[in-house]
């Protein structure tokens, strides 16, 4: 039986670790499948995933092959078995789309064909320029019922509760994004007489004649004013629309897991892709959040997935993975738990020519703070390449290959479409057999946070859809995008996380906001906010929370209607925005608290009149105003409405004005590290670290003050992560503390990854430890201590043998 449950994936009651490879059987010869399977194994993976690609498996309407009759490779239900037969549970995903660099996303050409409606019409009438699909159209979803029926027949009997090894089951594949990435909502008739229903289930009569000038004229008009909408009520349509997409979206995954259901798939996880990364960034993920928020909130039994593409995990970069993480656990559900099912790995030459390249450390460390963060299933994408073969009869389309990608495919993987294994195969394996080590603790763990959370606010990403020709929707959303993720996540977020804040994130939108369980909360706002937002936190500050607010103070809703809630309670009125042009140097300098500061360039400054607020930052030449601390009844505000450098010592000094010093801390002076714990509720703990930058750094850690470690300095190699236990208990010994990590756990022994010149090993245990001559062993105050004779850097495998 599998359950989702306290944000943990149970199997048979006990709490599990999904450590899967993305393996396309279908571009594999059959013969090959074994080697491929094997390498997973090497690797540390304990589960395969792969889609399953419509356009091959029905190229031609009604001709189904899903056990190899037309090509070996077809042979789904011979793949799955086969990994059943080497102890994998099985994620298989579907589609209808799949991506995958396939010819039309994975539908079949004969679906396109019979139903031409099926193609979107957009803005100014024009039809969809991506592959995109309206997912509700009755004949597309004639078809996919017919899909799903034939190939939930093999899924069905091969699901982990029926004897089987298949674990989930994925609906669709990163929905919505096409029409975000082309900027091609889908206003087909249909849709529109549809949006129109919808318009009058959220508003009444009357409110509806007010929004939209054209409510209740003929189709024709209503059509002419949707796709062409003018800057009068673009406002509100940019809101509705985005809203209204969040439904159909529900809908459509509803109506997918209703056709699952019917051919009997039950009691598994039906998991929702969020896509959203690009340019190895994150900024842009929770756009994906947003468009597919209902549909993985609307009922139990859903879990949805991340696309992680970032590459390295640098100091650029590495705050991005931290809060999406945060946001994507911020709008779940109580039990839902955080996975990823297309966790980028492999070497980055995409293109094949070496424009790309990653570091050895890259899926490593990415997997490091995933599972630090409560992760509990990762899909490595793509595991393997392999081959995409022709289609017969032939399409004539340039290749008559399966895919865009020409002949090889996933030649950036881990495993080549050859089989050979590329530089990076053994980082990344070494990270996943070290968390599979500790499987069975890291899958009920949980991170620990410092008192202060991340706002997340999801109509700030409910930017896909924009009319090329409003000006209304560009003042607004360009004022949302500058404000939303860029400089609150480059300089608050990276500052917090290299200041050693552990931290999650709220959604303030959507959920109940109590400093009780939030007591301090940064929010990166716009110039525009929701009023029920701006009224919650008017609450929240005056019950007593803390507020850092950084980016502007907002004056109006989503709407662009005069909206000041927010700023009358902090008691400012805010003047204007000062900006930089040329010949003209902004810059701010400090005040107050902040003082002594050196004065800083910035590109834009929001200034306030303010009475009883305390200024901490003004504008140099007019003094005015554009950073205050105000006390608002229990509660407390730090507004900085200005862009302002990564000054670590600035942005900790805001937070523990605020109420919530970090309890972690080290000692390295140039930064460049990550750093965070989880823990059991044994109080079994990981201390996780990743050293971002290519040079070794000696520190001691701290916490509450304390140093860890028995006061110890330890070296963090340069590009490496490590997973240090505290108080894990085993049968017959506890582990006070390790320098080293553990990568082997079995009854009379246990194996640790070196770290350090000499190592230490704190244990409680009764047990003999057996002489060896590659560690000494001494007893102390009721401890015994295991110090490595072998340096890390020489060799960093060490085995401890308990006698008996």
């Amino acid at each position: 039986m599998i359950e989702i449950k306290d944000k943990m994936i149970l199997i048979d009651g006990k709490p599990q670790l999904i450590m899967c490879g993305e393996i396309h059987y279908y571009r594999l010869n059959k013969e090959d499948w074994q080697d491929r399977i094997d390498k997973l194994k090497e690797a540390g993976c304990n589960a395969v995933a792969s889609y399953v690609p419509w356009l091959c498996h029905e190229y031609q309407e009604g001709q189904f092959d899903l056990v190899g009759r037309t090509r070996p490779e077809l042979d789904l239900a011979g793949f799955i078995d086969l990994c059943k037969e080497n102890d994998l549970y099985f994620f298989v995903r579907p589609g209808p789309f799949i991506m995958a660099e396939m010819k039309n996303e994975g539908i079949p050409y004969w679906v396109y064909e019979k139903h031409p409606e099926i193609v979107p019409i957009s803005w100014d009438g024009e039809e969809a320029t991506t592959k995109t699909i309206d997912y509700l159209a009755d004949g597309f979803l004639q078809e996919v019922r017919n899909w799903y029926k034939e190939v939930m027949g093999f899924i069905t009997p091969r699901l982990y509760h029926r004897g089987g090894n298949i674990i989930g089951v994925q609906l669709d594949n990163e929905i919505g994004m096409l029409s975000w990435v082309s900027n091609k909502p889908d206003l087909t008739d249909h849709v529109l007489k549809d949006f129109v229903t919808w318009l009058e289930h959220s508003y009444s009569g009357s409110e509806l004649s007010e929004r939209y000038p054209w409510y209740g004229s003929d189709f024709e008009k209503l059509k002419a004013s949707v796709r062409s909408p003018e800057d009068t009520y673009a406002a509100a349509l940019l809101h509705d629309l985005g809203y209204y997409m969040r439904n159909r979206f529900a809908r459509y995954v509803n109506i997918l897991r209703s056709y699952a259901e019917e051919f009997d798939v039950k009691d598994i996880p039906f998991v929702v892709n969020i896509h959203g990364t690009g340019q190895g960034r994150g900024l842009t993920f929770p756009i994906g959040i947003s468009q597919l928020y209902e549909s993985y909130t609307q009922a139990p039994g859903y879990i949805s997935g991340s696309d992680i593409y970032f590459g390295d995990l640098s100091m650029e970069t590495f705050q991005d993975l931290y809060v999406i993480n945060g946001f994507m656990d911020a709008v779940h559900l109580p039990d839902q738990p955080l996975t990823s099912v297309e966790f980028n790995c492999g070497d980055g030459n995409f293109g094949s020519n070496y424009g790309g390249r990653y570091d050895p450390s890259a899926a490593d460390f990415k997997t490091r703070m995933c599972i630090a963060q409560g992760n509990r299933l990762l899909n490595y994408y793509l595991f393997t390449g392999g081959v995409n073969y022709r289609l017969e009869p032939a399409p004539q389309d340039g290749n008559d290959r399966v895919a865009f990608t020409g002949e090889r495919h996933g030649f950036a993987a881990p495993v080549s479409p050859e089989g050979e294994l590329n530089y990076t195969f053994p980082r990344m394996a070494r990270s996943i057999r070290t968390a599979m080590a500790v499987a069975d603790k890291l899958a009920e763990m949980k991170e620990e946070h410092d008192a202060v959370s991340f706002a997340f606010i999801p109509d700030y990403f409910m930017t896909e859809y924009r009319y090329p020709k409003s000006s209304v929707m560009a003042e607004i959303l360009s004022n949302i995008e500058a404000n939303r993720a860029g400089g609150a996540w480059e300089i608050v977020a990276r500052a917090m996380l290299l200041t050693c804040y552990r931290f999650g994130s709220v959604d303030i939108q959507n959920k109940e906001l109590d400093p009780k369980k939030t007591p301090v909360l940064v929010v990166p706002s716009a110039r525009y906010l929701d009023a029920s937002v701006q009224h919650k936190l008017a609450d929240y500050l005056e019950q007593g929370g803390a507020i850092f607010l950084y980016g502007e103070v907002p004056l109006y809703d989503m709407e662009g209607r005069e909206c000041t809630v927010l700023a009358d309670k902090l008691g400012v009125k805010p003047k204007g925005m000062s900006l930089g042009a040329e010949n003209y140097w902004l810059s701010v300098i400090a005040d107050s608290w902040a003082a002594a500061r050196p004065e800083v360039r910035t590109h834009a400054a929001q200034t306030f009149e303010v009475e009883k607020a305390t200024p901490i930052m003004r504008v140099y030449d007019t003094n005015e105003v554009c950073g205050f601390e105000a006390a608002v009844g229990k509660g407390k505000a730090i507004v900085l409405a200005t862009p302002y450098p990564c000054d670590l010592s600035f942005f900790k000094k805001v937070f523990e004005r605020l109420g919530a010093p970090a309890a972690l801390a080290h000692d390295y002076e140039h930064h460049g590290l990550f750093i965070t714990t989880t823990a059991s509720a044994k109080g079994e703990r990981f201390l996780h670290v990743l050293n971002l930058d290519g040079l070794d750094k000696e520190l001691h850690f701290y916490e509450q003050g304390n140093k860890l470690f028995d006061g110890r300095k330890l070296l963090i190699q340069s590009k490496d992560g490590v997973m240090l236990p505290l108080n894990v208990m085993y049968e017959s010994y506890k582990i006070v503390y390790s320098t080293a990590e553990i990568i082997e756990v079995d009854k009379n022994k246990i194996s640790f990854r070196l770290t350090q010149a000499e190592d230490v090993i704190a244990l409680e245990t009764n047990c003999t430890i057996a002489l060896h001559d590659e560690y000494k062993v001494e007893v102390k105050d009721g401890l015994t201590y295991v110090f490595s004779q072998k340096h890390a850097k020489v060799d960093d495998r060490l085995t401890v043998y308990f006698e008996g």
